[in-house]
């Protein structure tokens, strides 16, 4: 457990600039404070005391202003910055050195049973306000834009913005077109196609 406790200060050190030594990251530092009630919690959480280890998490909720359910499972060196606001799901799956600010939902849509949330590979970066619904998967290190709404799978490598979020970026090199709107594309064949039909009947009753 002590050698857990000093990973995630170093995390913290690493991903923070304003945190100034390992004692202000003990102290001051929302996030760690919320991942070690969310390790108590999930302990009891794995054995069955669900009750008990909801309570824990509301308590740690309370105190920090960030909400990570017992039953959801955190990679290593998470690093939550600033953390106010942030959401993480029963069935989240965070891999290792993720780093998430805050305003983050990781949550489902209403829509979906068991697995209903999402899954974040290793070293994704989510930025600020950005929600992410459903059993979507964000690739390793992509980067999520501040504010986006992501609603289906991150590709690794990508970077994503707007809502609902669009690739645009893989491996540092834009890919702004990369993506087609594909319904707009039949939508548009369809009108098309159906102007060609009115054209050609409008042909044969001229020939006739």
């Amino acid at each position: 457990m002590v050698w857990k406790v000093k990973e995630d200060l170093r995390a913290i050190m690493k991903n923070d600039p304003a945190t100034r030594n390992y004692v202000d990251a003990f102290f001051t530092n929302a996030g760690v404070h919320a991942i070690w009630a969310y390790r108590l919690a999930h302990f009891f959480y794995k054995r069955k005391l669900i009750l008990f280890s909801k309570i824990i998490s509301q308590v740690a909720r309370f105190l920090t202003n960030i909400e990570i359910h017992p039953g959801a499972e955190l990679g290593r060196r998470l690093f939550i910055d600033h953390g106010a606001g942030v959401v993480i799901g029963e069935t989240v799956e965070l891999g290792t050195d993720v780093v998430l600010f805050h305003g983050v939902t990781l949550g489902g849509t209403g829509k979906h049973t068991g697995k209903r949330h999402p899954t974040v590979k290793n070293g994704a970066l989510i930025s600020a306000g950005v929600k992410v619904l459903g059993p979507v998967t964000i690739g390793e290190e992509s980067k999520i834009g501040a504010g986006a709404v992501v609603l289906k799978d991150v590709p690794p490598y990508a970077t994503v913005v707007g809502i609902p979020a669009k690739v645009v970026r893989i491996n540092g090199k834009s890919v702004a077109h990369a993506e087609p709107d594909l319904e707009g594309l039949y939508e548009r064949i369809e009108v098309l196609e159906k102007k060609l039909a009115q054209y050609e009947e409008k042909k044969e009753s001229m020939d006739k």
